[in-house]
């Protein structure tokens, strides 16, 4: 092929109609997806270990510097594929590049978790090279958007330009041999700045934000939730191979069976409650909030899968914690995501006092859970109380949710 030939395949990085009637996932974006999968599942491994043990510092520490990094660079992947994606050789070369930094990174999750418990200088050089390749990656795709596209220059070289300088200080941290608490100051500057990066890029362009797609974001951001939710499921077959391996088939084998798997459902459900293509549409102010709180929500989604573990070890006797914790572990994350989820649900289409109701329910039954173990009551009994929690939500929609959305956005459609 000759050097003209491949120019020719290149696509020029203009940027998307945000209002391309069709637009959809790409078969290369659910394949990148696909990796963090591995991240996520390798961060849960290590939390349900330390927890089962009650080294709960090491787990939430551990799991909120792990899944940060690999959560902040999928958000910065898909709005810009968002706006920007060609789908031609060289974005999808690139996308590979970040694609290998995604398995650097949880590569260097297990070191993490050991050197904060170990309590000596943190160990974090191979999940911080991970990375780091995933943003330099990026940071090539902006450079590529600014050459191609002069109405959005000066945004994409903002981008380009402040990504670059927070890797050049991810890259001076790693060799400071800190230990845990400066470690954290350090990471916590570094974060900052990191999310400061696209609210001064947005807002300096002269042409308004990059051009993304409210609904394909939406779907983007959906089909990471369901996947996330997929280490729940596996959190239930092990909790279900903990108690047939060591009672058979009995009654609570079905129980837990029932209960993670409604606890997954019921999630799943609430999750697709808001409408948040369309309501991004209508208010692409709210973006930053849309974006910025999912990190918290693909977070609980994450560590609920990490409880069901916890939950298998400690019926597999493989625990030290005592059955509250087990259960806490389960309750603990799925509280923070249902509030997470009206949260969101308020930022978009207004918050509901209606909804308040239904959250002040849900807290009661996971409260209710806790004390049962608290109690003596069985861990799969628990399980299932923990269940109902999102069931409420679910019931709460399916009785009035349809019509409170419908209103809503006609508020915001007028």
């Amino acid at each position: 092929m000759s050097a003209v030939e491949i120019r020719h395949r290149i696509t020029r990085m203009a940027g998307r109609d945000p209002h391309e009637g069709g637009r959809a996932a790409t078969s290369l974006e659910l394949f990148f997806d696909l990796t963090f999968v591995v991240a996520f599942s390798f961060a849960g491994l290590q939390v349900a270990h330390y927890v089962a043990e009650g080294h709960y510092r090491t787990a939430v520490l551990g799991f909120v510097f792990s899944t940060f990094a690999a959560i902040w660079a999928w958000i910065n992947f898909t709005w810009f594929a968002s706006a920007f994606d060609t789908d031609d050789w060289v974005y999808r070369l690139t996308t590979m590049v970040q694609m290998t930094g995604v398995l650097i990174l949880a590569l260097g999750i297990a070191p993490v978790f050991e050197s904060i418990d170990a309590g000596g200088v943190i160990n974090n050089r191979v999940m911080v090279l991970g990375y780091v390749v995933m943003r330099l990656a990026m940071v090539a795709q902006w450079v590529r958007a600014a050459l191609s596209t002069p109405r959005y220059r000066r945004t994409c070289l903002t981008y380009a330009a402040g990504i670059s300088l927070a890797q050049v200080a991810w890259v001076a941290a790693i060799f400071l041999d800190t230990t845990l608490y400066p470690t954290m100051i350090i990471i916590g500057a570094l974060v900052v700045f990191e999310m400061a990066v696209p609210v001064l890029a947005e807002y300096i362009s002269d042409e308004g934000t990059t051009p993304w797609h409210a609904h394909h974001v939406a779907e983007r951001y959906g089909l990471l939730a369901i996947i996330t939710l997929g280490e729940g499921i596996v959190g239930t077959a092990a909790a279900l191979q903990a108690i047939v391996h060591g009672q058979g088939w009995t009654i609570e084998t079905a129980v837990v069976g029932v209960a993670g798997v409604g606890i997954t459902f019921g999630m799943w459900w609430i999750y697709f409650v808001v409408p948040s293509g369309h309501a991004l549409h209508l208010r692409r102010g709210r973006a930053f909030a849309f974006g910025y709180f999912h990190i918290i929500i693909f977070m609980s989604i994450a560590m609920m899968g990490a409880g069901l573990h916890v939950a298998a070890l400690y019926l597999e006797h493989e625990a030290t914690i005592g059955k509250t914790a087990a259960v806490s572990a389960v309750v603990i994350p799925v509280g923070i995501y249902l509030a997470s989820i009206y949260l969101i649900y308020g930022f978009l289409l207004g918050f509901d006092g209606r909804h308040l109701v239904e959250l002040a329910g849900m807290a009661v039954i996971l409260v209710v859970s806790v004390v049962l173990a608290a109690l003596g009551v069985s861990v799969a009994i628990c399980l299932m109380v923990v269940a109902l929690a999102p069931a409420l939500g679910v019931v709460g929609d399916e009785l009035a949710g349809g019509e409170r959305r419908r209103q809503a956005l006609q508020v915001l459609e007028a």
